[in-house]
């Protein structure tokens, strides 16, 4: 895995095991799959890693009447914030606001730079200050890393600092993108469906699903 062998792995990395993930994503990685049955399995994929991604997230306790008796319940402490990456991170929100429908969602524009493979910030639509305890960025994709890191570095200029935790959710991650966001941003944590063997030299992750925006959407070819 260049350099980044299972033993090297950091401990902000969490690679889900659950059967139903492990389940949905071969069929996510499947050319045969249509953009329709795409978009339902990233929604699917993306509302089962936010539940792992949540494990932590503070409660606290408020009285609850049930029909028998009053009892001490818990409601969601944490002011949370979804950002997706434009535009495949757009199909992995409807799934979070599920999960979480007080969460506030602002959009980050971002796109590759297919010469350099750099990031280029082109859309932000972040509020005048930080109004939250937990973003998540949302990004079926952790390929180079540079997408994430330069997300990760306009939320802490905005004010996405401690007590402010910052947590990653991709369906697929690169090692060459989870050592490149570990490296910068090492209180950062990374949550992902899968942990694939290695980058392309056109920056796309092998075995990977393909371009996740052109899948979802049906543009382009899919292993483009």
């Amino acid at each position: 895995m260049l350099g980044w062998p299972p033993m090297d792995l950091p401990s902000t990395l969490h690679v889900s095991t659950h059967p139903a993930v492990l389940h949905k994503l071969a069929i996510l990685r499947d050319e045969a799959t249509e953009p329709k049955k795409f978009r339902e399995v990233v929604r699917e994929l993306s509302w089962l890693l936010g539940y792992e991604a949540l494990a932590d997230a503070r409660v606290r306790t408020r009285r609850v009447t049930t029909p028998l008796e009053e009892m001490d319940g818990h409601e969601l402490a944490d002011r949370i914030g979804l950002v997706p990456i434009l535009r495949a991170g757009l199909g992995m929100v409807d799934a979070m606001l599920e999960l979480m429908p007080t969460a506030e969602v602002w959009h980050l524009g971002l796109f590759r730079d297919e010469r350099t493979l750099r990031p280029v910030e082109y859309y932000n639509k972040l509020p005048d200050s930080t109004t939250v305890d937990l973003c998540l960025i949302l990004d079926p994709m952790l390929a180079t890393g540079g997408s994430a890191t330069a997300a990760i570095e306009v939320l802490k200029r905005w004010g996405a600092v401690k007590p402010v935790r910052i947590k990653l959710v991709n369906l697929i991650a690169a090692p060459e993108g989870v050592e490149a966001v570990t490296n910068a941003h090492p209180d950062v944590e990374i949550h992902c469906a899968a942990l694939d063997r290695q980058l392309n030299d056109k920056g796309y992750i092998m075995p990977g699903l393909g371009d996740a925006g052109d899948r979802q959407f049906g543009t382009g070819k899919a292993g483009a």
